[in-house]
């Protein structure tokens, strides 16, 4: 048998976690992270999901004193070096210093992360073709890549994409290559962001 079978014939491929803690929330009025959603800091709640599906976490975050009361003390914290530069640039930033097959990027504001739903993405991983570079929910045609998962190799990507000053994860999703997750009741659910305090219920 060789020894460079492609990353997707892997039966165990290396995945982390990355949370993105470093928003504005201009909408919110108040940081995000720290909002309580049927009574735990959604940081937090998002933080555990993760943690049960995933080798490594990794906060990606500006502040990390912010979080430190509310996250567990061997949490793994990656300063973000240029805050405000939006989430495609936090995610290049997160494979500068995460070594794994594969990134699990999920937002700060997603209370109601479903770990059986996450734990049956995890397990498309190992088949997925060497040139698909994402593993992505879409509604319609909206992806929602803030609860998705990249192959390292979307990193060349990423930098030639930023290189041209863009930032938006929908055009970078529209020119790569990327397996489509479907979007049931479920998931939908599951997919709520609280960005307004309206959106807490």
């Amino acid at each position: 048998m060789s020894p460079h079978l492609p990353i997707s014939l892997s039966p165990h491929p290396s995945i982390a976690a990355l949370i993105l803690a470093g928003g504005k929330s201009s909408r919110m009025g108040r940081d995000k992270a720290l909002v309580p959603y049927q009574g735990k800091p959604m940081l937090q709640r998002v933080y555990q999901v993760a943690a049960e599906c995933t080798q490594q976490v990794y906060v990606l975050t500006p502040w990390i004193e912010r979080y430190q009361n509310i996250l567990p003390s061997d949490c793994n914290y990656l300063v973000e070096t240029q805050p405000g530069k939006g989430p495609v640039n936090g995610l290049s930033e997160g494979f500068e210093q995460i070594s794994a097959d594969w990134i699990l990027l999920l937002a700060c504001d997603l209370p109601l992360l479903d770990v059986e739903i996450i734990k049956s993405w995890i397990n498309k991983l190992p088949q997925i073709p060497t040139s698909t570079l994402a593993l992505i929910p879409q509604r319609s045609d909206i992806w929602e890549p803030m609860c998705g998962f990249y192959r390292k190799e979307v990193k060349t990507e990423l930098d030639t994409f930023l290189k041209k000053g863009k930032r938006s994860f929908q055009e970078l999703l529209s020119g790569i290559e990327v397996e489509v997750l479907e979007v049931d009741e479920k998931v939908d659910l599951m997919l709520l962001n609280c960005n307004s305090p309206g959106d807490l219920g």
